[in-house]
């Protein structure tokens, strides 16, 4: 065994600590996937049903947590789609959410609904270990990236702060004492629902110490997701949503304040092009709280 899979075992409490602060701290608060074959994505049925058992996996090698998390837009206007990375993930102001508490401090309805769409989007990455996909098998026993929203993350948190006195704190990250998730998608309403999915009971994913190290060893390492390396500038970012709201657009809604605004994005008119939906995957944390409007709002 390497020196640092032995430390992994020795620092499991004070590991799941800071986890547990972590995990806490984003309560209180990059598209990924898409043909990189390092994701793993559930398949489901044509009634949008479907199963799996994954397990989540401890730090990556030279990590701290097991998991990254980022904010997106995703919405389409005149000029075309806008499907960035928020600079919100990584500190640094962005132009989307900038022009949304605008529109939310305007006093107008309409306003309000537009921010709505153009909303933050929350996900979330982590290492699994497939434990059993019945849709396909060939992905059982291997250790894949997962992307996940609000709601699973939730039930994770839950495990780790439980709310009953006669229920233990678990770490569904640890190797030897973790828990097995039961994953279980559904469609309601027109989206997918998480509901039905849970944690097994505490276990080892494998007793033989050899078998856990060699999972360890094979997972993706995280940190490129929140790299600011990785991510546009305001410039670009300001550019491409001029382009995708157009030049109309914009004006109509800085017509609405008594005050100039802050951010005025550059004038741009798109060229007459045919405008193709892209294929997007969906996510469980669409309905986002819009306190971060509120807050931007009373800023």
């Amino acid at each position: 065994m390497t020196n640092s899979f032995s430390q992994l075992k020795k620092s499991r409490a004070s590991q799941f600590e800071k986890l547990s602060a972590a995990a806490e701290k984003t309560q209180g608060n990059n598209n990924s996937g898409g043909a990189d074959e390092r994701f793993w994505k559930p398949t489901v049925d044509k009634a949008g049903n479907g199963s799996a058992i994954i397990r989540f996996l401890p730090p990556a090698a030279g990590e701290d947590v097991p998991f990254v998390r980022y904010w997106d837009h995703g919405f389409q206007g005149p000029g075309g789609w806008y499907i960035e990375k928020s600079l919100t993930t990584i500190g640094k102001d962005d132009p989307v959410s900038e022009y949304n508490s605008k529109l939310w401090n305007s006093g107008i309805d309409a306003d309000k609904e537009v921010a709505r769409k153009q909303k933050r989007r929350l996900h979330h990455i982590s290492n699994i270990y497939v434990v059993s996909d019945p849709s396909n098998p060939s992905n059982e026993g291997k250790v894949f990236l997962y992307e996940y929203g609000k709601k699973i993350f939730d039930k994770i948190n839950d495990l780790m702060h439980p709310q009953f006195e006669d229920e233990d704190a678990v770490n569904p990250f640890d190797l030897w004492e973790g828990a097995n998730f039961r994953l279980r998608i559904r469609q309601v309403e027109g989206y997918r629902n998480y509901d039905k999915s849970a944690f097994d009971s505490p276990s080892a994913l494998y007793e033989d110490d050899e078998e856990l190290e060699s999972v360890w060893n094979s997972e993706h390492p995280l940190n490129e997701f929140i790299d600011p390396a990785n991510y546009k500038s305001y410039e670009e970012l300001s550019a491409k949503l001029a382009k995708v709201l157009g030049e109309a657009q914009v004006q109509t809604s800085a017509e609405s304040y008594d005050e100039e605004p802050a951010w005025t994005p550059p004038v741009a008119t798109p060229k007459a092009e045919k405008v193709e939906e892209p294929v997007t995957q969906s996510f469980d944390d669409d309905d986002e709280s819009l306190d971060f409007f509120k807050k931007l709002a009373a800023e």
